[in-house]
């Protein structure tokens, strides 16, 4: 995959756990509560219907701001390998109203017994991969890693 610098953004992990286990941190609603952002944010209601066209959605309750809620578009799925989903589609690949202008690639590759993880949010524009570059996403994404790396440790 080819990054345009402009728009995206990409962060690289090296996970202790295998990608079997990231993988179900990323697709069981219930582990995916655990780790996806980072403390004290709450993730909760989860919803993910694994497959092309499918739902991927939280809710995050953030201290001392109202409750997030995000849908999406589930776009690729191939297990323990490589999970796509965007916000500017909603279920069954129907336009959204409102998104925040993201696709998210979540990248695993076995790296001897761990995994090699890299996470890439596309953004339609350099005015929106910088929004999302000062709200903290390297930051707030490699802590969300390195939580993920922890519930999966636990599997």
């Amino acid at each position: 995959m080819i990054l345009n610098p402009e728009t995206d953004l990409e962060l690289v992990r090296h996970l202790k756990a295998p990608p079997a286990k990231v993988w179900r941190c990323w697709t069981e609603p219930a582990l995916l509560e655990q780790w996806f952002a980072p403390k004290p944010v709450v993730t909760r209601d989860v919803k993910i219907d694994l497959r092309p066209g499918g739902i991927f959605a939280t809710t995050m309750d953030i201290p001392g701001m109202d409750s997030q809620t995000g849908a999406g578009c589930i776009l690729e799925v191939v297990p323990e390998r490589r999970l796509v989903w965007t916000d500017l589609l909603g279920p069954g690949y129907h336009p959204a109203a409102d998104s925040f202008g993201m696709t998210a690639f979540i990248l695993l590759e076995p790296e001897g017994t761990g995994t090699l993880y890299r996470a890439i949010a596309l953004h339609r524009t350099p005015d929106q991969r910088k929004s999302h570059e000062d709200m903290g996403f390297h930051d707030g994404w490699g802590t969300a890693a390195a939580q993920l790396d922890a519930v999966a440790a636990t599997l």
